[in-house]
């Protein structure tokens, strides 16, 4: 298992080689100078923590307010060092979970970084395997946008063929299929087209992207492109030359299933007609199912108008 990340943001040499030190017990320790050079690293793997030096570096907490406001690292653990002259900063207006002084740093570091991440396990309900917002963030992020008035499209992504794959080639390789399909919506849905979109993990092979309208559909085809190139490098050589695996199905038979692909159903809500959450959730269900009577990866579009003035004009797209 990839052991997680703890993020160091810190230009003063002292402090970086304690904290290499005292936390590689933890995890991957990694360090850079300034927050923005980091901006990468964070969008691709979310940290288990964040420890921040404000050391000479005023831009660094609009930055890191910036990012603790996206509801994707909300739930990522700040600890930020403060120098012995600083006075606390208005902590109102930091994003930030606790702070230590630089001279306590060897003492206290462990305790306080330990206590950083217990808490916020606590607070925010995250995916375990892939760092994602779960259930209850997913369900706010709908609710609030549906409250909102807000224009945005759903999308619903499931993998198909999951269960044969995880029978024959165990859970392990299993997770690692979630855990890169997790990656790939994140990179795609998120780091590729709007830093406003959501991507949520529901549970097992069960995905939500959130995003805006005018780009959903360059998400669903680039999501399916990138799936497929690289899915067939989870499977042996002799599988992959085959084109397929022999696994049992749900009665115990042995039968031939096709590679994993990818499912997606989406769903337009144009701010209006929605009152709970449930409600997008339900058609984007329903687009999903739709899409999985297709043979390989597909996306089905929702495109229905939801003014009763015009009832019964839809259009479903692939």
């Amino acid at each position: 298992m990839i052991s997680p990340t703890i993020l160091v943001i810190s230009g003063f040499p002292p402090t970086v080689d304690i904290l290499k030190r005292t936390l590689v017990q933890m995890g991957r320790v990694i360090v850079f100078d300034h927050l923005h050079s980091a901006l990468d690293l964070i969008y691709n793997e979310t940290p288990l923590l964040m420890i921040v030096d404000l050391f000479e570096e005023p831009e660094t907490i609009p930055l890191l307010n910036s990012l603790k406001e996206d509801p994707l690292f909300a739930g990522v653990p700040v600890l930020v060092i403060l120098d012995e002259e600083h006075t606390s900063p208005d902590w109102e207006s930091i994003q930030a979970d606790d702070y230590i002084r630089r001279q306590f740093i060897e003492q206290e570091i462990l305790t306080k970084t330990r206590l950083c991440v217990l808490r916020s396990k606590r607070v925010v309900e995250v995916n375990p395997l892939t760092r994602l917002p779960g259930n209850i963030a997913i369900n706010r992020q709908i609710q609030s946008r549906i409250d909102n008035r807000l224009v945005f499209t759903l999308g619903y992504v499931d993998l198909d063929h999951f269960k044969p794959f995880n029978d024959k080639y165990g859970f392990s390789r299993g997770d690692d299929v979630i855990r890169i399909t997790g990656r790939l919506i994140l990179n795609i849905a998120k780091g590729n087209y709007s830093q406003r979109s959501f991507v949520g993990h529901i549970g097992g092979d069960d995905f939500i992207f959130i995003t805006e309208p005018l780009i959903a559909e360059d998400v669903c085809r680039d999501l399916i492109g990138a799936f497929d190139h690289i899915i067939p490098s989870f499977y042996d050589e002799e599988d992959r030359q085959a084109g397929f695996i022999q696994s049992k199905d749900r009665k115990g038979h042995l039968k031939r299933f096709p590679f994993l692909s990818i499912t997606i159903g989406v769903v337009y809500a144009n701010g209006l007609h929605f009152t709970h959450y449930g409600e997008v959730t339900e058609i984007a269900s329903e687009m999903k199912q739709y899409g999985k009577k297709q043979v390989g990866s597909c996306y089905k579009m929702n495109c229905r108008s939801y003014d009763p003035q015009e009832e019964g004009r839809s259009a479903d797209q692939s």
